[in-house]
């Protein structure tokens, strides 16, 4: 058995070696998804700029259209953020009046979250602009490309 352990360690050793060698950032995962997010983070705040959201605010905001009173708990992990995260984007939220909050009546310890009218609004208006960032930061690619490219995005996430 330990023999087994070993082959395959040194196989692993030896890729592993022959990737060391040959790396490029330039060709190193992180570094292009970190690229890209940075340019979508770009383009978001420019197509985006009269809402004065972030990308996190303005995932909470949606999610919250879409499911309509989830706990802060529910909406971090629908919006793939931190406890302290979504209670940062929760409370800047709250002090603009886009989403508000209740205790729950079946569990007085949780706090279901739901839009204000204006945060509903602005939502909508909102969606109304929100794929010019996903057809700019996808722009060079063809359609097929952008197709393909968004289907291994979800398998990744």
């Amino acid at each position: 058995m330990g023999h087994s352990n070993n082959v395959n360690r040194g196989a692993v050793e030896e890729i592993f070696a022959e990737e060391v060698e040959d790396f490029l950032l330039e060709d190193y995962v992180g570094h292009l998804l970190r690229k890209a997010s940075q340019r979508s983070a770009e383009i978001f705040q420019r197509v985006m700029r009269t809402f004065d959201v972030t990308p996190t605010q303005f995932a909470a905001l949606v999610k919250l259209a879409d499911e309509g009173e989830v706990s802060q708990n529910v909406l971090g992990r629908l919006t793939a953020m931190d406890p302290a995260t979504i209670l940062g984007v929760v409370s800047r939220l709250r002090r603009r009046n886009l989403v508000e909050s209740r205790l729950d009546p079946s569990d007085g310890r949780r706090i279901l979250l739901c839009l204000t009218d204006e945060g509903k609004s602005m939502v909508e208006a909102m969606r109304e602009v929100a794929g010019l960032v996903t057809t700019e930061a996808l722009s060079p690619l063809t359609k097929a490309e952008s197709k393909t490219f968004m289907r291994l995005l979800h398998k990744l996430a």
